[in-house]
């Protein structure tokens, strides 16, 4: 015990000099939070008799608390819960939530004091307005970390491993905690997964392929045929550059890339390369440029190809859509025959909650930052994911690796969640205050990439647009909305599940399902009142949808046989750069 206290006094120590070191932040309301808080103060402060009124009803609801705490007390087996957490939340699953008296009264005292906070902030006038959308968000965040589940004497599932393990689990849990500071910046991250467990192009991103052209922002992957025939027309990923393009192919079981090599397609995909403090000015011109541009011209290299089939996952879909328009205005379009848009937003109207993090005055914090570096820190952006789900994505790591004191579990999916890229700083802030904050993408000739005006009407091909029901990233509603803007043949489908599972859910999975209807009203919601139910992937629809787009079959192509040469395995090298 005595080593852990002095390891942890000099952690301590460390950490407070490392706070000396560091100048005060220019902005001591980064979040933008006060002007919100001042006025639910002041609403609160004309009307009192609304504050009254809250505080009485929650008076009420802990007397019948403690009423009905007293009957089970007493052996009254019978009572009604007051309140009762949601169907989904599962942070109440141990049994000792239902069957102790104490944690069954703790866990109804939380979710009633959660439930007046929430109300406080959602009662009042400015609730609908952005500020009140972000103070709900900060509300709720505060909501989650107070939980009984978060703190060792509240928890049953922490006692009970304490006394069996004589408080070792918390020893352990310390020295977790010690594992995840990074002793030369101080910088505490939490674990998700067992890191050590996972080596790509060994266990994960493993199907076979080449690198064949690379520049300075994407190294370029074709993979090697699986079948003997292929369909004429070469398909082109264009991944996510906010994380890396292995999410599609984690394991040869629900790798999205396999399959469609499987099925018969010779694939490409867009590995973009990790940025520096010299890759600081590259904007979205310049992603448009080195990507996708660069890979047509090296895809017809490679196949003799001059059209593909392009398919965009996420920001990729974006800057497809950027590109598509691109080719349009230059009426060059005919180089994509057809476009698969995955969980992908060009309407930004209506974007969800990271939309909370985008008004100027959290821009220019974030600016500030990233003039300094020349990037934004991939671990900047993976901590605004993780509070989008905090229960999920952060609380229950905190109970597993510190209260409980267990490692990580090695899953794939969280490497991958934890394998955080750079942003460039002129990228990023074009981004943000082009798309989230001025929806200029959905205004014809507002955004504009290498003086040419962007219109998503240029958009004239077929086009997929998949969305996922329960995106928390990338709201289905918003997905949808690029039905109304593009002008060529759309098929808009639904996909069960979210940001991730929604995209990747192989057949043989046989999980979630997937609605469809082929007409493509303005309302989204009209669209689902019609849509048909289906079980299962959708990935089977879309290879139906996709295959009468992709020609005739011709001979296999492997990688190097035409006139690009092969500079590496795939994965590549660029995946491989982490910070």
């Amino acid at each position: 015990m005595k080593a852990y206290t002095e390891k942890f006094q000099k952690l301590a120590s460390d950490f407070l000099e490392r706070q000396k070191e560091q100048s005060a932040p220019s902005d001591p309301d980064p979040l933008n939070l006060s002007g919100a808080m001042m006025e639910m103060t002041k609403y609160f402060a004309e009307h009192p008799e609304q504050i009254v009124e809250k505080q009485v009803n929650l008076w009420k609801d802990y007397m019948k608390l403690w009423q009905s705490t007293a009957k089970k007390m007493v052996g009254d087996q019978d009572v009604e819960p007051i309140v009762s957490p949601a169907k989904e939340d599962r942070r109440f699953k141990d049994k000792e939530w239902e069957e102790n008296q104490i944690f069954d009264y703790i866990k109804q005292s939380y979710l009633l004091s959660s439930k007046w906070i929430e109300n406080l902030v959602e009662e009042n006038p400015q609730a609908e307005s952005h500020e009140g959308q972000k103070l709900k968000f900060y509300a709720r965040q505060f909501i989650d970390a107070m939980s009984p589940t978060n703190f060792a004497m509240t928890n049953p599932e922490v006692i009970r491993e304490t006394i069996e393990k004589n408080g070792k689990n918390l020893l352990n849990g310390l020295e977790n905690i010690a594992k995840d500071i990074n002793p030369e910046t101080g910088e505490f991250r939490i674990r998700m997964t067992d890191e050590t467990a996972f080596e790509l192009g060994k266990n994960v991103a493993t199907t076979p392929g080449k690198v064949v052209y690379q520049n300075e922002l994407i190294q370029l992957i074709q993979y090697e045929p699986l079948t003997e025939t292929v369909y004429k027309t070469p398909v082109l990923i264009t991944p996510p550059w906010i994380n890396k393009f292995y999410i599609l192919d984690l394991r040869p079981e629900n790798s999205l890339i396999r399959w469609l090599v499987e099925k018969g397609y010779t694939v490409f995909v867009i590995s973009w390369k990790n940025p520096d403090e010299s890759m600081a000015d590259l904007d979205f011109a310049d992603y448009m440029t080195l990507g996708p541009l660069s890979a047509l011209g090296a895809i017809e290299d490679a196949t003799g190809e001059k059209s593909v089939n392009a398919i965009g996952y996420c920001i990729g879909g974006t800057l497809l859509a950027c590109t598509l328009a691109f080719l349009g205005a230059k009426e060059s379009i005919d180089r994509v025959k057809s476009a698969t848009f995955l969980v992908t937003q060009v309407d930004f109207s209506e974007s969800g909650e990271l939309k909370l993090f985008v008004d100027d005055r959290q821009l220019a914090v974030m600016e500030n930052l990233m003039e300094e570096k020349g990037y934004l820190d991939g671990s900047t952006m993976a901590q605004t994911f993780n509070m989008l789900r905090s229960n999920d994505l952060i609380w229950s790591f905190v109970i597993n690796n510190y209260l409980l004191g267990r490692d990580p579990f090695p899953f794939d999916l969280l490497y991958w969640n934890s394998d955080s890229t750079r942003l460039t700083r002129a990228c990023h802030s074009q981004y943000l205050r082009e798309m989230y904050k001025e929806n200029n993408l959905v205004k014809p000739g507002a955004f504009v990439l290498h003086d040419t005006p962007i219109d998503l009407a240029n958009i004239t091909i077929p086009t997929y647009i998949q969305a996922a029901q329960t995106d928390h990233i990338c709201p289905w509603k918003s997905v949808y909305k690029a039905t109304q803007q593009f002008s060529g043949e759309r098929r808009f489908m639904l996909a069960g599940s979210g940001h991730i599972a929604g995209v990747v859910n192989p057949p043989a999975a046989k999980k979630y399902n997937h609605w469809v209807n082929t007409d493509t009203p303005e309302n989204p919601d009209d669209w689902l009142a019609q849509a048909e139910d289906h079980p299962g992937s959708w990935w089977d629809d879309w290879h139906n949808w996709l295959k009468k787009r992709s020609g005739k079959k011709v001979d296999a192509r492997v990688p190097g046989d035409g006139k690009l040469e092969i500079i590496e395995d795939a994965p590549g090298s660029y995946v491989k750069i982490r910070y």
